[in-house]
């Protein structure tokens, strides 16, 4: 069986969304036999390169509040990460054009190192104090992940490299009808979006399995829209 995932770096969904599809994958009994395979989607693919703005105040340019409510926003967020045994830092994180970490993602696929690289940068942005809009921090994250610092500057360096990919991800997620991530296809037979509940992703897995019909599973979830809007849930929420 093969899951898809699109997603972005930018997106707290995603990253929750992650550490939950993975703790649904963990008890299938045939998650051996899953590959899963990750996908680009930008958030805000008309950023420029090193556009680069405070997480606070894009919030309250995007949702029109105040820095106070833009936080509790994040608060919220945080705190649904934090329920997944996640890092999540509330203040200090940048917010910019993800495409050079699509680009580098790509590689780390063709080298078999791309769960492990974002990994990585999903700790980088929303846990540590390491920007992944810096080129010579994406570097050093992909000899984290077991790249080739020298492999990974050139890609980087080159603005055309596996650039044709990510918009084929992108194009293919618009095919299929995601308009937000993270949006999650087992198998192609059943799509299921936004950071769901563990146990969804872990009756989703028995059923693609089972070989049935494409289905929407789960209802609506916490979710990033492709104008890059985030949702947050109420305090106490489950995302």
């Amino acid at each position: 069986m093969r899951v898809e995932i699109w997603s972005d770096i930018a997106c707290p969904w995603c990253y929750i969304g992650k550490a939950r599809f993975e703790k649904g994958l963990a008890g299938f009994a045939h998650r051996d036999e899953v590959e899963v395979v990750h996908r680009s989607f930008e958030l805000d693919p008309g950023r420029a390169k090193g556009d680069t703005v405070q997480v606070i105040d894009m919030l309250a340019q995007k949702y029109g509040r105040t820095p106070e409510e833009a936080r509790s926003m994040e608060a919220n967020v945080a705190a649904n990460a934090h329920a997944e045994g996640l890092g999540y830092r509330t203040e200090g994180r940048d917010h910019g054009s993800t495409f050079d970490i699509h680009r580098l993602l790509h590689l780390a696929r063709a080298r078999g190192r791309q769960d492990e690289l974002l990994d990585l940068a999903y700790r980088a942005n929303f846990a540590e104090e390491r920007s992944v809009f810096d080129g010579d921090v994406l570097v050093e994250l992909a000899v984290e992940a077991g790249l080739d610092a020298g492999e990974a500057r050139a890609v980087l360096a080159d603005p055309q490299a596996y650039a044709d990919e990510v918009r084929a991800d992108e194009r293919e997620a618009s095919e299929l009808g995601a308009n937000g991530v993270p949006f999650f296809v087992l198998d192609r037979r059943y799509g299921i979006s936004g950071g769901q509940p563990a146990e969804v992703f872990a009756q989703a897995l028995e059923q693609a399995w089972q070989d049935r019909p494409l289905t929407a599973i789960g209802g609506d979830a916490a979710a990033c829209d492709a104008d890059g809007a985030c949702e947050v849930p109420q305090a106490g929420g489950n995302g």
